[in-house]
């Protein structure tokens, strides 16, 4: 990673939408123009009335003044409402950045628990004092702001400063600008430590505010199992400890940053009280207009808060240093997935096999492998059930198939090629999988089936009627235009366990994948539901290849064969009938312990 992260982070946001930081700044340059030009005109006017002028010059300064600053007003409004949509424009498009990132990871690297605490620390971090790219850009624009008032004020600096070199009494002068100086380089140094000390401290405080952000985010809070056993008396009284340690945290920051900005807040008091003596003598020894003691006096005010304040910005960007380190570690993560450039062959008759070879697989930081010497043949069109307690690797297995991973040992091969070897998108356009933990979005019925912007009505409706969801369909005025759920609509549809299941499966049906792999699909389902799904489920499938994972035996009789899976091995592979008849068999044992419920 590169030394300078604030730089690298910075350029990286701004690329999410280069019209910000521009319209932000001439913004920024507007409206510190305003109050500085006033300041001026103010004095030119007081002046004009000292000097008893003529009437017309002084109507003259005030309708400059006055056209200066409706003009002012008018680009500002413009300006401004420009900023606000670049910025909603800038952060939908860092927000898209980072999913987009997220989902073009390996598959391996979202589950990897390292790569998804990283993820997570930095939503959390967001949450605290805006710490990652928003604080950046907090700072970045309050800097523009400092800058911009330092160039004004500088303008005017200088020419009090010429004035008073003129003067007939330059060693006046020049005795009380470098006493001016020297306060201001103690106060300089006294203000970058304090801002360093006060930023150290409260970056111990964030570290304390992530922690909590961590024990608050895991507990569900508002879940239905904290009212039945009522945890959230232990919530609370764990809440109440985090909230003592975070008040004494608190308190002692808020201490230390007082005692450590007093000799700051002195040293510029006093700049202040010399700036306004050196003005006010000037003006009575007659080297400034009686005018300039407005225009003076609030420019030298604006300049030496600039000042402070220039430090202050650089110490906390330094403080946010390591939170943009945590936002750019994540996007430098690299895919390492070799992704193939075999085409996979375009076939009309769905004729394609897929074998594992002697394959095992081991997740990482795991010290036993997930599966272990797995070798079976999958015929084309061939229906597959895989059976199996929980943790025997039944799941996983599909994910090898889908090239979610990629085997520790031995290869998966299609159509006597190594799946390595293929065009990775398209290959995983081969599968239509249900699996367990499915979603559905918060979007039109039409996307969630068709998972696309668009869908084909007819097809849409004969699928969901298919998968059982026509009764819940016919009651939906909208059709495919139902949204789902009401995150972001009011007249949503929310859908119990087993609708979703239909819908999921209806999405699966939808893709027409020579490969169709149900990882539970009934799991959600009544009985009577899920015997009308066995009942149709070849009509549903028709040629394709199924691969279908349950707990529920009695569903795999229709399977050609059954796979057997136990503690990451195939033990038994067979018909329903061949396995049943082996009774020292696990299929066996399985078939019996939930048969005797149904006796």
């Amino acid at each position: 990673m590169k030394k300078n992260v604030t730089w690298r982070a910075l350029k990286m946001y701004h690329g999410f939408h280069r019209a910000y930081f521009p319209l932000k700044g001439l913004e920024t340059l507007l409206r510190n123009f305003s109050p500085y030009f006033n300041l001026w005109m103010s004095a030119e006017i007081v002046t004009a009335l000292y000097q008893g002028r003529k009437k017309e010059e002084i109507y003259l300064l005030a309708a400059v003044t006055l056209l200066v600053n409706l003009f002012t007003r008018i680009a500002g409004a413009f300006l401004g409402r420009a900023t606000i949509n670049a910025l909603e424009t800038l952060e939908n498009n860092q927000a898209l950045a980072f999913y987009k990132k997220t989902l073009s990871l390996d598959y391996d690297k979202l589950e990897n628990p390292e790569i998804r605490q990283l993820r997570r620390k930095i939503v959390e971090n967001s949450w605290i004092n805006g710490y990652g790219v928003t604080n950046m850009r907090w700072q970045v624009e309050w800097l523009m702001d400092d800058l911009m008032k330092l160039a004004f004020s500088l303008i005017l600096t200088v020419e009090m400063v010429t004035l008073m070199v003129r003067a007939s009494f330059q060693w006046l002068g020049l005795l009380l600008f470098l006493l001016v100086l020297g306060v201001e380089a103690a106060a300089i140094i006294f203000a970058n430590v304090a801002n360093r000390k006060a930023a150290a401290y409260w970056d111990k405080t964030g570290e304390q505010m992530l922690w909590e952000n961590q024990f608050s985010a895991g507990t569900r809070i508002q879940g239905m199992d904290n009212r039945i056993y009522r945890q959230q008396l232990l919530l609370n009284r764990l809440e109440k400890k985090l909230n003592d340690e975070h008040l004494k945290i608190f308190g002692t920051v808020d201490k230390k940053s007082f005692l450590y900005s007093i000799p700051k807040i002195v040293f510029f008091r006093l700049i202040k009280l010399f700036t306004c003596l050196i003005v006010c003598l000037y003006c009575i020894l007659g080297a400034f207009p009686i005018g300039s003691v407005i225009k003076y006096v609030g420019y030298l005010e604006g300049l030496i808060n600039c000042v402070g304040n220039l430090f202050t910005r650089t110490a906390m960007l330094k403080t946010n240093r390591r939170f943009l380190k945590t936002y750019l570690e994540y996007f430098d993560i690299k895919n390492d997935m070799y992704q193939g450039s075999l085409a996979v062959e375009k076939r009309s008759d769905r004729q394609f096999e897929i074998m594992f070879r002697n394959v095992s697989f081991r997740y990482a930081g795991s010290e036993e492998d997930a599966l272990k010497d797995i070798n079976l043949s999958l015929r084309a069109g061939e229906r597959l059930a895989v059976v199996g307690r929980n943790g025997s690797g039944k799941t996983t297995f599909i994910k090898l198939m889908c090239r979610l991973y990629d085997p520790t040992e031995g290869e998966v091969i299609l159509n006597d090629f190594n799946v390595r070897k293929y065009d990775y998108r398209q290959y995983l356009e081969l599968f239509s999988v249900v699996f367990q933990d499915y979603n559905l979005l918060s979007v039109p019925l039409g996307n969630n089936v068709a998972s696309a912007a668009e869908w084909e009505q007819e097809k849409a409706e004969r699928l969901l009627r298919q998968a059982g969801f026509g009764e819940r369909y016919n009651e939906m005025p909208k059709g495919l235009e139902t949204p789902l759920y009401k995150d972001f609509d009011e007249d949503g549809v929310n859908l119990s366990g087993g609708e979703a299941q239909k819908v999921a499966l209806a999405r699966a049906l939808y893709r027409d994948a020579p490969f169709i792999i149900l990882d539970e699909p009934t799991a959600a389902l009544d009985p009577i539901a899920e015997a009308e799904i066995y009942a149709r489920f070849d009509e549903i499938v028709g040629n394709r290849t199924a691969i279908y994972i349950s707990h529920r035996l009695s569903s795999c009789r229709f399977c050609d064969r059954i796979a057997v899976f136990d503690q990451g091995r195939i033990v038994q592979l067979g018909t329903h009938e061949e396995l049943l008849a082996d009774e020292g068999g696990r299929y066996y044992e399985l078939w019996k312990a939930q048969a005797q419920y149904y006796a």
